[in-house]
């Protein structure tokens, strides 16, 4: 999974490249019931389980730490400040909290070293939760994952991608990844036609040299999506999020010390969902919904 996050975030190596999608994502924002049915919304938050909001002194500042090369869950606005939903999560929760909070970007490899010289109170990226992760830190429930998905071509009419469909089929994956190891595992009526990235796979779904495309469906949303894919391609089936392969998803990360902070954030996340902020800020960045 971690390998598949890294992958993203090469995809975009400049703040041009990261622009250029901002503004693509602004063209894109959905308004009203219609437009909203349209976009599916990931729910994490269990609706019968009843958070208590620990005290967080009000004197308290809070220093969320974020990397702002991943849109869209985090990256630099057109003024410059980073946004993405992680960002725009961590401020909606301090606000809910009525706490002061600060945003101050570092690279990614070094957020959690970051965090854990007490440089920062809380890591707000799209580091995938794992039990070493845990094993150093204290981490809320997840705001998000990063599901599979198959993409195919819209003028194909393929058909669901079940078991006996796949039957005879090709598939495209990209080599290494936890797709691949899936699609080994469960897609066995299959032909799969690895390839070295992403964007070779993408090339050769767009120009129908596969049936299917298994991948990250995060990528896959900003392609299919984007410039790129011209229109050529849809998601079929799915959203894929069996932990074993694609993780347990993306949280807020503290410190073991701070438990009562971590408390407040998965208070404050669960009545964002229950108040349609979330919601709201789903719709935002994601125009097309990787779920």
């Amino acid at each position: 999974m971690l390998r598949d996050i890294v992958t993203l975030v090469a995809r975009f190596p400049s703040k041009i490249k990261s622009l250029r999608l901002i503004a693509a994502i602004g063209g894109l924002l959905l308004s009203g019931a219609a437009q909203a049915q349209s976009v599916t919304i990931p729910n994490f938050w269990d609706p019968r389980a009843q958070l208590d909001r620990p005290e967080i002194p009000a004197t308290r500042t809070i220093r969320f730490l974020v990397d702002d090369d991943f849109p869209p869950l985090h990256f630099p606005g057109l003024d410059g400040n980073p946004t993405g939903l992680s960002v725009e999560l961590a401020r909606a929760a301090c606000e809910r909290l009525s706490l002061t909070c600060t945003i101050q970007v570092r690279r990614f490899d070094m957020l959690l070293d970051a965090l854990n010289n007490r440089e920062g109170d809380v890591v707000a990226a799209a580091i995938p939760v794992s039990a070493d992760l845990r094993r150093r830190f204290a981490v809320t429930a997840p705001y998000f994952r990063i599901p599979a998905r198959f993409a195919v071509r819209k003028d194909r009419n393929q058909p669901a991608p079940e078991a006996k469909a796949l039957q005879g089929k090709t598939i495209g994956v990209v080599g290494g990844t936890a797709h691949e190891a899936f699609a080994k595992a469960f897609m066995t009526g299959g032909t799969l036609k690895p390839y070295p990235e992403l964007a070779a796979a993408q090339s050769a779904l767009k120009a129908g040299e596969v049936d299917y495309l298994f991948a990250d469906g995060l990528s896959l949303a900003l392609w299919i999506g984007g410039e790129d894919a011209g229109g050529c391609c849809d998601f079929s089936g799915g959203p894929y999020l069996e932990s074993r392969f694609f993780g347990e998803g993306i949280g807020f990360i503290t410190r073991t010390d701070d438990e009562a902070l971590r408390r407040a954030l998965d208070f404050a996340l669960q009545q964002l969902w229950k108040e349609g902020k979330y919601a709201e800020l789903y719709l935002r960045f994601f125009p097309t919904s990787p779920f």
